[in-house]
């Protein structure tokens, strides 16, 4: 079964920075590509970024491009989102999610709970 487990949201003022991270275990992590999509208040869940099984690709939404890199190390079964010069209108909660099938770079299927993320400006 398929678990993927949020940490490192939080409180942080505008123009700083947090780094999410993302436990996943249940099958053989690297040949699976990961993203993060986040809910704010009153819309709906919402692409941020995402990563290929080999770590050989990845994209951005735009609004987050040059402030936010995923990551991941296959060897921890970890994927992580670092976010530097946050807005207050980062704030959201963020979600890791993983593919169905091994080897595709879209269809997420699986989430976590998600962890808060609030940006005070």
């Amino acid at each position: 079964q398929v678990q993927l487990v949020e940490s490192g949201g939080g409180l942080v003022q505008a123009g700083g920075s947090l780094r999410l991270s993302c436990a996943a275990s249940g099958r053989t992590f690297s040949n699976y590509a990961m993203g993060w999509f986040r809910q704010a208040p009153g819309k709906g869940r919402a692409f941020v970024a995402k990563i290929s099984w080999n770590d050989g690709n990845t994209a951005y939404v735009d609004s987050v491009k040059g402030r936010f890199t995923i990551s991941r190390d296959n060897a921890k079964n970890m994927v992580y989102l670092q976010m530097n010069s946050l807005k207050a209108e980062d704030t959201a909660v963020y979600y890791c999610a993983t593919t169905k099938r091994p080897f595709v770079f879209d269809t997420y299927e699986y989430w976590g709970q998600g962890t808060q993320v609030t940006v005070s400006s």
